[in-house]
């Protein structure tokens, strides 16, 4: 019998037009730092994640409580003003690369409409977080030898028990 679990999602933002401003670790710990701080709130569970010089997964249980779109689109929102404001401040022709002058927003980070797929079963789950652990070590990124190498990710939680980042959980907890 498969058991069902309920609100994990799979999902995945890309920096607007693929461009690699992640690769700063300042902007990659924004990220990080809304992690913990959403974690911290009871809002998300995270299971899994890695970011990556253009886009970021992650696996993570949203609370019962909070509408998956309400939250997905804060975080967006959140992390992506920012690091716009750091770009602003710091790097200005990068910024104005990002303008975009719609009717609703003058500057865009994200790409709109990320992937969020529910996860309803441990086997598609394991899949998800073995394919995001796989990213850095993948030819076309090259960015460690092995996933526990790479910084920015959940594998050194995985492969060696270390939760570097404090709000980390195993799966098979739930």
């Amino acid at each position: 019998m498969i058991t069902m679990i309920k609100n994990f999602f799979y999902f995945t933002a890309t920096v607007l037009n693929w461009k690699h401003l992640l690769k700063a670790d300042k902007y990659k710990d924004v990220l990080i730092n809304s992690f913990k701080y959403l974690v911290d709130k009871e809002k998300v569970r995270i299971f899994a994640f890695v970011i990556m010089p253009n886009h970021f997964h992650s696996v993570w249980k949203i609370n019962e409580n909070i509408e998956k779109s309400d939250f997905q689109r804060d975080f967006m929102k959140y992390t992506a003003q920012k690091i716009l404001n750091d770009l602003k401040r710091n790097q200005i022709e990068v910024y104005k690369s990002l303008y975009v002058g719609a009717k609703d927003r003058n500057y865009q980070f994200w790409e709109r409409k990320p992937l969020s797929v529910p996860l309803y079963t441990r086997k598609v789950v394991e899949q998800k977080i073995n394919y995001i652990h796989a990213n850095p070590v993948r030819p076309n990124w090259n960015l460690a030898d092995e996933p526990q190498d790479y910084k920015y990710s959940s594998a050194k939680f995985y492969y060696e028990g270390i939760d570097e980042f404090g709000f980390l959980e195993n799966y098979m907890d739930i």
